[in-house]
């Protein structure tokens, strides 16, 4: 096993990072910049190193850096969480020659996969159906024009390089290909520093299904079983569980879907741990859409259901060990949820909220877990994905899941920036959620069909009071003079605890 590892990420999932590297007797080296010296996981970290000012490409982008970084605190492997570098081959390979292990697939399953349009091809040559699109990355406007056309509006422009929503478009007219284009493009770039973009046929409100899977470095391969994320906000995932509604409908799609997933894997010699998504339809049909080479944020939900530990697994295969398990060992017991916590405000399209977390309140009790990134006094920042925590529940069936869910949420309080905490508790209420009616439209839906919660009057008349009170928008009291922050923290302790969710 390793003795020091370098996380080159930050928030949440370097926190989850530091904590599965603490119980295995591992030493942790945290990157920070600029904007994150005071962040949750550079304080727990063993040791630290500042890599570069706020933006991405001048700090967790740089390849030199966390090279230096590593060498600098003796690392003998790096993680690379989520996002940033993760699914970066070129990273691979650099720590590969600087005699770094890279925690993650080899280099070159990174680039069989890693790219949306090679994945895909190696998707049809495995026999696992494809969504209709291009099998190279556009290379022109002109050529981009023809293939939407074979495919027929509205199609769906995808990053070659990357996921998360990030250089993703929708066209639903050629007048509009042009400029999506350029956009997402532009968007590809600055996030994965590959500008390729390719095309495929947009399937309407299909349901998001992903396939968990590890592989070891003997050639042993195994999938954990299914999780549903087809909630999601500007194609970026909001809510996921496991096991899927769709599944405990249609049991049998789990044996296919996994076989799909592994013999994708197979065919590039996959190794560490992995996500095969598919999108499926209520009839059971199922379509590749691709495979991401890293640690998902989702993670926790299988390891809720499986038992798992998926770091440690993680650590343990990239570390030479063999899978301890095989297909026949595992099992699915109950079912999780997880709602992304972040620092966004639902009602402006989700728009990110900066700030100052100056309270905060967190859930917990048998069956609630909370990976957080964030405490109080520390400062959101502008330069990131505004993700502050996962808040994850499991429970014996998905109806008493959501009901412990629902509980948590009306526990979790945070003052100081606009979260979709309050969001997250309607969606828990929303009977086509809880009925299991999913589809990778439904939160745009949900938005069309939500009616204003009636406020009682007591309560309006002590919001009001309030509201005169600390007047929280502009920071002042009743008599013109600063609020003070007693008064600011009363309005929000009663915003937060939900009784004030209209006025958020």
């Amino acid at each position: 096993m390793f003795r020091k590892v370098l996380i080159a990420n930050r928030g949440e999932i370097a926190v989850r990072v530091i904590r599965a590297l603490r119980e295995l007797n591992i030493e942790s080296v945290a990157v920070f910049s600029e904007v994150d010296r005071r962040a949750l996981h550079v304080r727990m970290a063993d040791e630290a190193e500042h890599i570069g000012p706020a933006p991405s490409s001048e700090s967790y982008l740089r390849i030199d850096r966390i090279l230096e970084a590593a060498k600098k605190h003796g690392a003998d492997a790096i993680h690379p969480g989520y996002g940033f570098l993760s699914e970066n081959a070129d990273f691979a390979d650099a720590c590969e020659a600087s005699g770094i292990v890279f925690i993650g697939p080899t280099p070159d399953s990174i680039r069989r996969l890693g790219s949306k349009t090679a994945a895909r091809i190696l998707a049809k040559e495995a026999h696992v159906p494809t969504v209709p699109g291009s099998e190279e990355p556009a290379k022109d406007i002109e050529a981009a024009r023809r293939l939407a056309r074979e495919l027929v509006y509205p199609v769906l422009l995808k990053a070659s390089a990357g996921g998360g929503g990030k250089g993703m478009r929708r066209v639903d007219e050629e007048s509009e290909l042009e400029a999506a284009i350029r956009e997402a493009s532009s968007e590809a770039e600055r996030s994965f520093r590959n500008s390729e973009i390719y095309i495929e046929k947009l399937i309407d409100k299909p349901r998001h299904i992903e396939i968990q899977i590890a592989g070891d470095q003997h050639g042993n391969l195994v999938h954990l079983g299914e999780r549903e994320c087809s909630l999601q906000r500007r194609h970026q995932k909001i809510v996921e569980e496991c096991p899927s509604p769709l599944i405990t409908a249609h049991p049998e799609m789990r044996a296919a879907m996994g076989e799909a997933a592994l013999r994708i894997a197979r065919a590039a010699g996959y190794s560490s741990l992995g996500t095969v998504e598919f999108l499926a339809d209520v009839q059971g049909n199922f379509y590749f859409l691709e495979v991401n080479t890293r640690l998902q944020v989702e993670h926790p939900v299988t390891e809720l259901v499986t038992g798992y530990d998926l770091v440690r697994l993680q650590l343990q295969i990239a570390a030479g060990d063999k899978l301890p398990f095989k297909q026949e060992d595992i099992r699915w017991r109950g079912s999780a949820l997880e709602c992304r916590i972040c620092a966004e405000d639902p009602e402006n399209n989700f728009f990110p909220s900066p700030g100052e977390i100056v309270q905060l309140r967190e859930p917990s009790g048998p069956g609630v877990r909370l990976d957080s990134g964030v405490y109080p006094g520390w400062t959101v920042p502008i330069d990131y994905d505004p993700l502050l925590a996962k808040l994850v529940v499991w429970d014996e069936n998905r109806d008493a899941t959501i009901r412990r869910m629902l509980r948590a949420l009306n526990e979790y309080s945070i003052a100081g920036v606009e979260t979709n905490v309050a969001f997250f508790r309607e969606i828990m209420d929303d009977p086509l959620f809880r009925k299991g009616w999913l589809d990778t439209g439904f939160v745009s839906d949900f938005f069309g069909r939500r009616k204003p919660k009636s406020m009682p009057s007591e309560e309006l008349e002590l919001a009001a009071g309030l509201a005169a009170a600390a007047h929280s928008k502009n920071g002042h009291s009743k008599n013109g003079q600063p609020a003070t922050r007693n008064q600011k923290l009363e309005t929000s302790n009663w915003l937060a605890d939900g009784r004030g969710s209209l006025l958020r």
